[in-house]
């Protein structure tokens, strides 16, 4: 965890470390993940959080990250995005480390693929879109770390001015398929330059909610001009 000033970084800290008591075998992107994927965007009195600062406005998810931490909810999260080595290596890749940087740091030869992996499509327990002009697709891969037979459909709460869908939007866990993925499309419905809006992707099985924040910033294409 970084350190910092903030509260919430002695709070973050510690209920990480519980988890990873808990589960020993979770990795730091699969406790990062319970974390933010079971936050309470309300707080506990049930009403809506708000930023500090002057005017107040509504919090949303580049004020609190996933919420206010749930750690009961954390400890039993469902599914969770986890990362290993080579998805690491992807991020670095697709944001143009070069081969001996990334090969220094991992400490093995690594040559990354002519055609770079996309940014978005790293397995983070949110997602980002800065740039949305028409439509984007991505994915993202789930591990279950409930009951072994399980299955989770999706609920979408598409950022103002999109579409959302995710396919397959039913997950169907069993004792042999622990991993499964799938993709997001999200199009553009006004093709006008925005700011950020904000929704989410939440799959539910009925006992657990796995909510991933979803941030969308549309951005139309730049006018042709001919100066001939």
């Amino acid at each position: 965890m970084h350190s910092g000033t903030s509260m919430a970084t002695p709070h973050v800290s510690g209920i990480a470390a519980l988890l990873k008591a808990m589960h020993p075998d979770w990795s730091p992107a699969a406790i990062k993940s319970a974390i933010v994927t079971t936050a309470w965007r309300n707080n506990p009195s049930g009403f809506p959080v708000f930023a500090e600062g002057s005017p107040q406005k509504l919090a949303d998810p580049f004020d609190y990250g996933g919420g206010i931490t749930n750690p009961n909810g954390a400890a039993q999260p469902g599914l969770v995005y986890d990362m290993a080595t080579d998805d690491y290596v992807d991020y670095l890749c697709a944001m143009d480390y070069n081969n001996t940087a990334i090969s220094r740091l991992t400490g093995n030869p690594t040559v990354c693929p002519t055609e770079g992996p996309s940014i978005l499509n790293i397995n983070l327990p949110s997602i980002t879109i800065p740039n949305l002009r028409n439509s984007a697709t991505l994915t993202r891969t789930v591990t279950n770390v409930g009951a072994s037979t399980s299955i989770y459909r999706a609920v979408i709460e598409p950022p103002f001015g999109t579409s959302v869908s995710v396919e397959p939007n039913v997950l169907v866990f069993h004792r042999k398929t622990k991993k499964l993925t799938f993709s997001v499309t999200v199009n553009a419905a006004h093709q006008v330059n925005t700011g950020y809006f904000f929704g989410s992707i939440t799959w539910t099985d009925g006992v657990h909610t796995v909510r991933t924040p979803l941030s969308v910033r549309t951005e139309i294409s730049q006018p042709y001009i001919d100066e001939n």
